[in-house]
């Protein structure tokens, strides 16, 4: 089972992908996490991931999907693999579908989670993480016992940057002009089906385990 989540930024395609992992017992993949992973073990792919990244550039679709297929090669993704934060563009899902087409393999599942814009802005904006052990806590659906305070270390709780407004408002814009084509490319497929994301965390999730059955 080969699934890629969609869906903008906060709309918590990433807190499903790890409920999903669990459940089914397949690796929950993100681009952010392998490429860290790569540079920080030195390999070929890692350097020259490196050397794009140090110029402040971004990294080309091609070199990205290499990366991300020698991750899903590796034992653990025998059996499947949720992709989490790729890909981002048409260009990248082309060259993905290129590659598997190669191996005989397709993608079996593109999940969307639909969140609209006003909903991402306040659930953002209301986040708070703690400076020194980097628990996360929401103003309104998980407050800290004490306003401002960490419950776990007793250090203050911060706005983190990615969290300001202008910064969400922002990513949400980048999102629409990039990311949210892939839908289309998706439905042309026949493998995309869009959800609620407004709803409560485990009726979504319930929803997608119907959906995987």
């Amino acid at each position: 089972m080969k699934i890629i989540m969609l869906g903008a930024p906060g709309a918590g395609k990433g807190t499903q992908a790890e409920m999903i992992s669990e459940k089914y017992n397949l690796p929950h993949i993100s681009t952010g996490d392998i490429f860290r992973a790569n540079i920080k073990n030195g390999t070929e792919l890692g350097k020259e991931a490196k050397g794009y990244m140090d110029k402040g550039l971004l990294v080309p679709d091609e070199l990205t999907v290499r990366i991300l297929l020698d991750r899903v090669a590796k034992e653990d993704c025998k059996n499947g693999y949720i992709l989490d934060g790729f890909p981002r563009n048409i260009p990248q899902a082309e060259v993905l579908d290129a590659e598997l087409n190669k191996l005989g393999d397709k993608i079996d599942a593109a999940i969307d989670i639909e969140v609209p814009d006003e909903s991402i802005i306040k659930r953002m904006i209301g986040r708070r993480a703690c400076v020194s052990c980097g628990a996360t806590y929401h103003l309104e659906n998980v407050p800290p016992k004490k306003e401002g305070i960490c419950d776990k270390c007793g250090d203050k709780l911060i706005l983190r940057d990615d969290d300001r407004e202008e910064t969400v408002k922002n990513r949400l814009n980048v999102y629409h002009e990039q990311t949210q084509p892939l839908i289309d490319f998706y439905q042309r497929k026949g493998v995309l089906k869009s959800l609620d994301g407004t709803k409560d965390m485990m009726d979504v999730f319930q929803e997608i385990t119907e959906i995987l059955a």
